[in-house]
């Protein structure tokens, strides 16, 4: 059964547990960030496979990230402001846009199994998480740290690893977790 949300298409990826500060301008979106406040609604970002992220958008991405906005400001010129949480992946079933320029997606939700790391389980990827983050501080607001769990590990460190968005995306398609702590791992390892 599949569930209707608003797309946000974008030129990055969005992991569960990962954080994306957004500027928001457009009308069309500055609606859908009205109505995700209103109604505690979240909304799906996806990575644009053709287009541009500012007019229409040619083909998206299957797989996106449901983001919930958790922090909102207002920025001069009317701009907003918001920090989206990634929470779950899904996949893209039908698509449209409305008059406004909206995307909008039929979407079915995919699984990722929680599952705890043993204190041997990928001790590399944990520190160089953990640098990262203490030296991003503030800048990167990602709550309780929690890198005893494999999605938050996988999700923030892919999050923030300086990669081409067509590999992260290959990352995110990944139905196992540990599978794309694998494939992280590697990156970081220097292998392909």
């Amino acid at each position: 059964m599949s569930e209707r949300i608003a797309l946000f298409p974008l030129g990055t990826v969005l992991f569960p547990e990962g954080v994306l500060p957004l500027r928001i301008f457009e009308t069309r979106y500055v609606d859908m960030v009205r109505h995700c406040m209103r109604e505690n609604a979240g909304f799906g970002v996806v990575l644009i496979e053709e287009g541009a992220e500012i007019g229409p958008v040619g083909a998206l991405s299957p797989v996106g990230t449901l983001a919930r906005i958790v922090d909102f400001g207002q920025l001069p010129g009317g701009l907003l402001s918001i920090v989206a949480r990634g929470e779950r992946r899904f996949r893209i079933v039908a698509s449209d846009v409305q008059r406004d320029g909206l995307n909008l997606g039929d979407v079915e939700w995919l699984q990722d199994v929680p599952s705890r790391l043993g204190e041997d389980e990928y001790p590399a990827l944990r520190a160089t998480l953990a640098r990262v983050l203490a030296d991003l501080g503030e800048d990167y607001p990602t709550g309780r740290t929690q890198l005893d769990d494999a999605q938050w590990v996988a999700g923030n460190l892919a999050q923030l690893l300086p990669a081409p968005a067509a590999f992260r995306q290959q990352v995110l398609e990944v139905d196992d977790v540990r599978g794309r702590l694998d494939m992280l791992e590697s990156v970081l390892a220097g292998r392909d």
